[in-house]
């Protein structure tokens, strides 16, 4: 992943910015310009409101389907009084996030989030301007927190250029089918791989995963 503030979108420029790296992407990989045809230019979901929102409703998701994991992220904000912050989450008892659906270690997750958020060990304010690599360890330190949710937090939150999650399955399935490869590539061979796409890995593992949707084995 890249380092510092070149990795930035500038917030109200980052749909051109995402855009013009499709098109210089298709430009320079006949396999991207497919795609681009497909599926047009690369657009990420709109990012949570705050940091912290994203990061708790992000621990909330994980290992759940989106329609049961938004019913108990609904019960969660309800719990904290729609009011997700790292003091309103330390202030409710963790049986309350309990009851609202959370197992007992997401609970003890967004409880350890907000611990840390308020002490400093995940400073929330200053990540706009950290690199990334910084940000992923100072959220790895997060109880339930590793390095695949980190990096989709600099993705679809921060809105990072350049970030390669190789220990994702459906970007090395997509890779796979792309670039007409008979088996996904393992996590360490996808590495070197994404240096053809620099400093652009964010939009090219955004094709990676519209592949699995749009191409067919056969296609490939």
């Amino acid at each position: 992943m890249c380092e510092g503030p070149a990795n930035i979108a500038p917030v109200d420029q980052q749909e051109d910015v995402f855009e013009a790296a499709s098109v210089e992407l298709a430009e320079r990989h006949p396999q991207i310009a497919r795609l681009y045809e497909l599926t047009g230019p690369c657009v990420l979901t709109t990012p949570q409101t705050d940091d912290f929102t994203a990061l708790a409703r992000a621990i909330v998701f994980q290992q759940l389907t989106g329609k049961a994991a938004r019913t108990i992220w609904g019960r969660v904000v309800t719990a904290l009084e729609d009011s997700t912050t790292p003091e309103s989450v330390i202030a409710v008892a963790e049986e309350q996030l309990r009851t609202a659906g959370l197992s007992r270690n997401k609970a003890a997750s967004i409880k350890d989030l907000a611990a840390k958020a308020l002490d400093g060990s995940v400073p929330l304010m200053q990540m706009q301007d950290m690199a990334d690599e910084d940000i992923v360890g100072r959220l790895s330190t997060v109880r339930g927190i590793g390095v695949w949710t980190a990096e989709m937090f600099l993705i679809f939150q921060l809105r990072r250029l350049d970030v390669w999650p190789v220990g994702d399955l459906g970007v090395r399935k997509g890779y796979a089918r792309a670039f007409a490869m008979d088996a996904p590539p393992t996590p360490k061979e996808l590495v070197p791989l994404g240096d053809a796409f620099r400093p652009f890995r964010t939009v090219a593992a955004w094709y990676c995963w519209r592949a699995v949707e749009t191409l067919t084995p056969d296609q490939a």
